[in-house]
């Protein structure tokens, strides 16, 4: 399949079946985010595979949502925020390069015939609680990783006349 097929093809999943993901998926698709670029090449990240049934459902207390404890994976990618660039301005480039290794990994996983959906919107200091993080590392993306129980939906995304300038805005 092309790159775009695979693109259009990824969708966020929110649905898995109870299937164990095999050792070599999950090692490839860890691998993907792992060869991701990122800024001054520092590779801030850290990625905390979670598949003790037990630590995934006590993950539920940073996130309710019942779907996300139903992936036998989910992947807590953090941001050493002590090794991220910051530019000359004090942005800190950490996030970015979390998306980038994200968006790698959940390609990857799409390949694979895996499902994956972004999660941003849990509590952070309790998802730092629940998996031991030291106070320099952010978690920034929960990402659980399954077998999907169903299909993705279509994407619904604007045409390129509405999101492209040329030369200016």
């Amino acid at each position: 399949m092309s790159f775009l097929e695979l693109v259009q093809r990824r969708s966020s999943i929110r649905s898995f079946r109870p299937d164990p993901v095999e050792t070599e998926k999950l090692e490839q698709v860890l691998e993907a985010g792992r060869l991701a670029p990122s800024a001054c090449n520092r590779q801030p990240w850290t990625f905390i595979v979670v598949r003790d049934e037990a630590h995934r459902t006590e993950l539920g207390a940073a996130y309710r949502p019942e779907w996300l404890r139903q992936a036998p994976i989910v992947i807590a990618a953090c941001c050493d925020t002590r090794s991220a660039w910051r530019r000359s301005d004090g942005k800190l480039h950490g996030d970015i390069d979390l998306a980038i290794a994200v968006d790698h990994m959940t390609l990857c996983a799409a390949e694979l015939g895996l499902g994956t959906c972004w999660v941003c919107a849990f509590k952070p200091d309790e998802a730092r609680r629940l998996l031991g993080l030291p106070e320099h590392v952010e978690p920034v993306v929960l990402l659980p990783l399954g077998y999907p129980a169903e299909e993705g939906q279509p994407k619904n995304r604007k045409p390129l006349d509405e999101i492209v300038r040329w030369e200016r805005f």
